[in-house]
């Protein structure tokens, strides 16, 4: 496999394709938004930067890197050529399904069909294709030009070998790729989203505070971050979306998401990215200040 596709520009499109590129991958990088691409390469080019300031790559490197990737708004274009392509648009049944639908159409015969879903099932993916064989998961997490796990999720149908193929393209990203089989949320979501989820009914229940609670799992458990600080950063609406599958998936009642959770999805306090969730977040400020809802 030589040529790859990523379809989505956001956070996770973004990474994903920053390490095929540094691996020498010639990647097309699709979002039907122009806009999303230019701000994509420009993430692209910094994060690079900060690998060549630590010294784990080179100037040379990052130039390369940056000349493999060839943005396309135009879907059929970048995936014309494609030997895999990873799908990381927004999580949400729907939107995927209907990708798959296009990436089927569109795609030579050969093509690996890859998502990056972090709970929707690989075997309902696959089922909108003619090639059920062929589409698998490749759950990688965020920052994904750091961290070292991919999650290979492996739906009903697909092959041995398709499996076999993609576990030996992690690895040669410098990943290491942890086969996995489709049900809800594959294996980390589904122990990490109850735990998040549990943390979160502690807060709501008045066990203890944002950050009591997060002190607890850092410095109890040797966990790097807490677990609501954690959810700030996946996303609040991301958290609640997973943890909706797992209980749809499962109809256990250990899934069902937390009531606060989902009044501050509903009222848009969505973590990092809407610059308040469980804590507040300023622009340029590394401060960890706990947001002023849930402060004693």
């Amino acid at each position: 496999m030589k040529n790859i596709a990523v379809i989505g520009s956001g956070t996770m499109g973004n990474g994903i394709a920053h390490v095929f590129a540094l691996k020498g991958f010639k990647v097309a990088l699709v979002d039907v938004s122009a806009a999303a691409l230019e701000k994509a390469k420009a993430t692209i080019a910094k994060n690079l930067d900060r690998q060549v300031s630590k010294e784990l790559i080179s100037e040379a490197d990052k130039t390369t890197a940056l000349s493999n990737i060839t943005t396309f708004t135009e879907t059929a274009k970048g995936i014309a050529q494609a030997d895999l392509v990873v799908e990381a648009a927004t999580e949400k049944m729907d939107i995927k399904l209907e990708i798959f639908r296009q990436l089927d159409q569109l795609t030579p015969a050969g093509c690996i069909l890859a998502s990056n879903t972090s709970s929707i099932s690989i075997t309902k993916i696959a089922s909108v294709t003619s090639r059920p064989d062929k589409v698998i998961g490749m759950h990688f997490m965020n920052p994904v030009p750091v961290m070292k796990l991919v999650e290979v999720i492996r739906g009903y149908a697909t092959s041995d070998e398709v499996t076999k193929q993609v576990l030996e393209l992690s690895r040669t990203l410098g990943k290491i790729p942890t086969e996995v089989n489709d049900y809800p949320g594959f294996v980390a979501n589904r122990i990490l989203m109850p735990m998040i989820n549990e943390a979160i009914y502690s807060l709501y229940e008045g066990v203890a505070g944002v950050e009591e609670i997060d002190t607890v799992m850092k410095l109890g458990m040797a966990h790097p971050m807490g677990p609501l600080q954690l959810a700030d950063f996946i996303g609040l609406d991301v958290c609640l979306s997973i943890l909706k599958v797992m209980y749809d998936g499962f109809g256990n009642q250990k899934y069902a998401p937390c009531p606060l959770l989902v009044n501050m999805v509903t009222a848009g306090k969505l973590g990092v990215k809407a610059g308040e969730g469980f804590y507040q977040y300023t622009a340029g400020s590394k401060e960890l200040v706990v947001a002023g809802r849930f402060r004693k």
